[in-house]
């Protein structure tokens, strides 16, 4: 069974359609609808590449080095690992597209679960983080997703909260709340 969660302050909803356990840690498989405004902030990421593909409308895809590229349904782009990117939704309609995460990630797809549910549940800045610096830095950690810029000077600090997180039991907390 497909499994769906909505994250309402990116304005996202993503199906799982292959697990890394369900691949033998070959892939995650993800469909997402944006709504219009949706996206997530620049981030990029040490040991995975995506590949999108625009399935229904056109998916904005902004990378730090090169152009934004504006994906039509059936054409696809390759982010690979460290390379900065977002994706988001430039138009007035829903968008479609494929994310797929190679290898697959488990703890991606576990951040995923705990983003949206930190989301539904008003954890969540104007600026489309999660409000603690605790849960960021678990979220961050768990996912290999890194933010570019000054937030890369942060890096050992955010290790260091993600640590201290695991050993106190706040990461078994929010995996048990919102990955089960």
């Amino acid at each position: 069974m497909r499994e769906t969660i909505t994250n309402p302050q990116l304005k996202e909803t993503i199906t799982f359609l292959q697990t890394a356990a369900q691949s033998g840690g070959k892939i995650t498989e993800l469909e997402i609808t944006l709504l219009p405004g949706g996206g997530n902030p620049l981030h990029y990421h040490t040991t995975y590449s995506e590949l999108f593909t625009a399935l229904q409308g056109e998916l904005g895809l902004q990378l730090k080095k090169g152009p934004t590229l504006f994906l039509k349904p059936g054409e696809s782009y390759l982010v690979k690992k460290g390379e900065v990117h977002r994706f988001f939704n430039p138009g007035p309609q829903a968008i479609t597209f494929r994310n797929e995460v190679r290898p697959g990630h488990e703890g991606f797809e576990q951040t995923l679960r705990i983003l949206s549910g930190l989301a539904a549940d008003g954890l969540y800045n104007d600026q489309g983080v999660p409000k603690s610096l605790t849960h960021l830095a678990i979220c961050g950690i768990l996912s290999d997703m890194r933010l570019p810029g000054l937030m890369r000077l942060t890096i050992p600090v955010i290790k260091l909260l993600a640590a201290r997180a695991r050993r106190s039991g706040v990461e078994q907390q929010l995996i048990d709340k919102y990955c089960r």
